[in-house]
């Protein structure tokens, strides 16, 4: 076949290169070029992956023309029809941007034609390309598994998912769509696209937009007969979003007439030449891709001086057994220097620390733990104590261990290195150790974090059940090392041998969990969120937690004596409404008052045979007798002075007088933040006792404190995703959202509101986010279920697009097992299809997650850029609590802080969401943080 015809018999293989890119950045570890630091881990995976093809595409059905398609940089057509389009896209990673040119280099340096054309998508010209060998008689292979290129299957063009080896044609494509490849634009335009922001129909998916197309024949003709659909949600999402549903076709259709400065013989087949090729791998020093292809070429691999390994060449996790007795004990700066040079071989290594507690402030360092390949794992013991049997030394340590500064010294380059990642399981502990011993540890990637992202409502994301779930392996166990009880040991007295098996196996582990993980995040679309939202927020938090904020004990201290007076004053009472003093905090003598005694309904037996007296049962019980409540007012405060004006006192610490609590991100499956030790998520707020705990947070001298509170975020989101134009006026307007409320739902003009309705009223607003029912509001407002759910029905009745927003959540979650928050967090909801108890709970679950998964996410992205807004101040950022910021800033200083900090979290949203609704966040100051609030 001469290079100047293309016809029957012909065969085209287009390669989407931008997929092939991203494949094997997220597939693949970091690596950089030895000689001068330039990242190339993706090129080298696009070069293996372009001669594992080359290698691979020989016999009868090779291909006579080929090419690589590339994306342009900067924006196509699609843009001038829709400036949104795509507009959530993150920027490619920094690491990646400069090996995009490479990918052409290498594509030309293995002789494949290489094409990209400005203003259009690669999907374009593979479509022209795919059209133009099929009207010319020949056949076309697209090398690719994007959904957006299966409108063009059938008649001679297939598609092939390289990573799977799996063809897909016509029936592929009605196995993915539901419908043949003729329709797949149809059901596109309805479904929409969140990854690149195509507005579609809200509310309709792939399998309802496939049932649709396949009932009615085309978009067009449903769009035209609309009217006849019986479901009056989707009836009226169809004629209202007409518009909007025909540009999304715009969007997805993809132009199959381009005009090329090629032709399709000029793609013909070429064998490389060696000398181009083995240049090019020469100049990547890619060591093994170079000798290999020397020897398929018959020629010698050029010499490449200190040329790393192929990262290709990393063992896949599942491949190498765990074996702890392969694991080395590192005991002295030669053995430990081997380690380094080969982490700095690799560019990564999974670290883990070993300590003698878990209060990373107070504890100490007994050793680390490091692993640069599955199964390749050291341990170096740094302080553990010597035994009976063991000859002391002057320190009381054990023998065979190296001096704790002078392991340091040899790692602080490396652990500092912004070349090198370092990988962890919750690193922001080992980040909080090093950080202590003077080692900052940069950059960063936290396999917790990554299973966070990926499999959020899941399962948990601890290291045992990753293992096990993941890797098929139980780690070995901790308390069979430590003990428990009163015999239990610190790290430091576990026998050396013991503990080298035990933490270098948390290394090997973490590495292999973050070789599986990392390619996960790209193939399941959530690397945004990992990478905007999860690991640049590690930093932030350990520094949050480090500097801690100063706790008054005296405060404290008086705050204990006067609940305890006051729960003896409550006791008192239920005492006298009982008829008889009894033991209140205790639920079985409880349980015979309200139920044997006073003969109150709903009293059931539990399997012991004794009453159950949960809140739940008292809640309920208070619309009835006042006895109940007054219980549930002293358990209140008994709990306010056990769990914080007691506890509190415990978590001071001795060296800073200040508390340091420890932030969980993966918390809660919205994205909402935990704390712990102590927790400062869950200080009551509602109760003047709850708030009075926030007195004992104080600032040092010369300071105040400031909190910015985002201002109902969660009812603006609300309004935004569902669409509530009354809200969005009122929020516009700057007006009373709740007395807004109370005079849509009850009829009371505002200025007749009475804080009694309008409590109500906010009640309703705030519940109805957590789909409250009846039953629930009766009990929050302690008022009859009958009029609590009159109160509801009225809500619904004036904000119909609230419901609309609950019942496509609800149908969402059920078609695709998650829901989503504005910034892409999926939420996965595996109950959704729960019968019975569970059922509500679930549905009420999937409802809430986007709202406060998003107000989380804002806040999350409000406090990554808060450092670097406020570098300029002597201000710091202490605490997160839920939509609240606290800082403590000097008294000149305030003004400045306010302003900066204020705009931060007020934009924190933008450019990745543009909300209808204005974020508006609020601010106070004082000595303590409850003047700040």
């Amino acid at each position: 076949m001469s290079n100047t015809e293309f016809g029957k018999g012909c065969h085209l293989h287009l390669i989407d290169g931008s997929a092939f890119i991203f494949r094997a950045y997220h597939a693949l570890p970091p690596l950089t070029r030895k000689s001068d630091g330039l990242p190339i881990g993706a090129v080298s995976g696009f070069c293996n992956m372009l001669q594992r093809y080359v290698e691979g595409n020989t016999g009868p059905d090779a291909p006579t023309h080929v090419a690589v398609i590339f994306d342009h940089s900067g924006k196509s057509f699609r843009n001038d029809l829709y400036d949104q389009y795509k507009a959530n896209r993150p920027p490619a990673p920094e690491d990646l941007r400069p090996q995009f040119p490479l990918t052409r280099d290498a594509t030309r340096a293995f002789n494949i034609a290489c094409k990209e054309i400005e203003g259009f998508e690669a999907d374009d010209i593979i479509a022209t390309l795919a059209c133009q060998a099929r009207a010319a008689g020949g056949r076309c292979t697209i090398i690719s598994s994007d959904k957006d290129l299966m409108q063009l299957v059938g008649d001679g063009v297939e598609m092939l998912d390289a990573m799977k080896n799996k063809r897909i044609d016509r029936d592929g494509v009605v196995e993915k769509f539901g419908v043949g490849p003729e329709r797949v634009v149809d059901v596109q335009a309805l479904a929409g696209d969140s990854v690149d922001n195509v507005p579609g129909a809200p509310g309709i998916g792939i399998k309802t937009a496939a049932l649709l197309i396949n009932e009615y024949g085309s978009l067009e003709d449903l769009l035209d007969r609309a009217e006849e659909i019986k479901q009056p949600k989707r009836r009226q999402t169809l004629i209202d979003k007409r518009d909007q549903i025909e540009l999304s076709k715009q969007l997805v259709q993809l132009d199959c007439d381009m005009e090329l400065d090629f032709t399709l013989a000029d793609l013909e087949v070429k064998e490389p030449e060696p000398e181009v090729l083995l240049g090019f791998l020469a100049e990547m020093e890619f060591r093994t891709l170079s000798k290999r292809m020397a020897d398929q070429l018959g020629m010698e691999a050029p010499t490449i001086a200190e040329a790393p390994a192929a990262v290709a060449e990393v063992a896949a996790p599942e491949a190498v057994p765990f074996d702890a007795s392969k694991y080395e004990c590192v005991r002295d700066a030669a053995a430990l220097q081997v380690w380094i040079d080969q982490i700095r071989e690799r560019g990564w290594v999974a670290v883990d620390t070993e300590t003698t507690g878990l209060n990373e402030m107070l504890v100490d360092l007994v050793g680390i733990s490091l692993c640069v390949e599955a199964g390749s794992a050291c341990y170096i013991p740094l302080t553990h104590k010597a035994g009976e049997d063991d000859l002391f030394g002057g320190d009381g340590l054990a023998e065979g261990q190296m001096p704790l500064d002078d392991a340091l010294a040899m790692l602080k380059p490396v652990l500092e290195d912004p070349a090198i990642l370092k990988i962890g399981q919750n690193i922001k502990y080992d980040a909080k150790i090093f950080t202590r011993y003077g080692v900052t540890v940069a950059p960063i990637d936290d396999t917790m974090l990554m299973s966070y992202a990926l499999h959020g409502g899941e399962h948990g994301n601890g290291m045992d059940t990753l293992s096990e779930r993941y890797l098929d392996h139980t780690p070995i166990p901790i308390k069979p090392l430590l003990g428990s009880g009163k015999s239990a040991i610190t790290f430091d007295k576990v026998a050396i041998d013991d503990a080298t098996a035990y933490a270098a196996e948390d290394a090997d582990i973490t590495l292999r969990l973050w070789q599986q993980f990392k390619p996960k995040l790209h193939q399941r679309q959530v690397t945004t969120v990992y990478e905007t939202l999860e690991r640049p927020l590690v930093p932030v938090l350990a520094e949050m937690e480090m500097h801690g904020i100063k706790v008054d004990r005296e405060t404290l201290s008086r705050m204990s004596n006067s609940f305890a007076q006051k729960m003896a004053g409550l006791e008192a009472e239920i005492h006298d409404l009982a008829g008889e003093a009894f033991n209140v905090g205790s639920p079985a003598q409880l349980g015979e008052i309200l139920f044997d005694k006073m003969s109150l309904p709903g009293g059931k037996r539990g399997k012991t045979g004794k009453y159950s007296t949960g809140a739940d049962i008292l809640e309920d019980l208070a619309t009835e007798h006042d006895l109940p409540g007054k219980v549930l007012d002293w358990r209140q405060l008994s709990k306010l002075k056990s769990t914080y004006t007691d506890a509190l006192q415990d978590h001071i610490n001795p060296d800073t007088g200040r508390v340091h609590t420890s932030y969980l991100q993966t918390g809660a499956n919205t994205g909402r933040m935990a704390s712990s030790d102590p927790n400062l998520q869950n200080i009551p707020v509602r109760s003047e006792e709850g708030r009075r705990i926030r007195e004992a947070f104080v600032a040092e001298p010369g300071n105040v404190l400031l909190s910015l509170d985002y201002s109902q975020i969660e009812l603006r989101i609300l309004a935004h995703v569902a669409g509530i134009e009354t809200l969005k006026e009122a929020f516009a307007q700057g007006q009373d959202i709740h007395a807004m409320t109370a005079s849509e739902v009850f009829d009371v003009p505002l200025e007749e509101m009475t804080p009694d309705i309008r409590r109500q009223a906010k009640a309703i607003n705030f519940g109805v986010i957590y789909g409250i029912s009846g039953f629930g509001l009766a009990r929050n407002l302690r008022i009859p279920r009958k009029e609590a759910q009159g109160f509801i029905d009225r809500y619904f009745e004036r904000f119909p697009g609230i419901r609309r927003y609950m019942d496509t959540t609800v149908e969402f979650a059920k078609e695709h097992g998650h829901v989503q928050t504005l910034f892409g967090r999926k939420i996965h909801t595996p109950e959704i299809a729960a019968k019975g108890p569970k059922a509500g709970f679930a549905k009420r679950a999937a409802i809430n997650a986007p709202i406060q998964g998003t107000a989380a996410d804002v806040i999350r992205r409000a406090m990554i850029r808060m450092p670097e807004a406020i570098a300029h101040l002597p201000a710091r950022m202490l605490l997160q609590v839920h939509d609240e910021l606290l800082f403590e800033v000097p008294e000149a200083a305030v003004e400045e802080t306010i302003a900066v900090a204020k705009a931060t979290m007020e934009g924190a949203a933008d450019p990745a969401v543009h909300l209808d609704v204005k974020l508006v966040v609020d601010a106070g100051r004082g000595q303590n943080w409850a003047e700040a609030h």
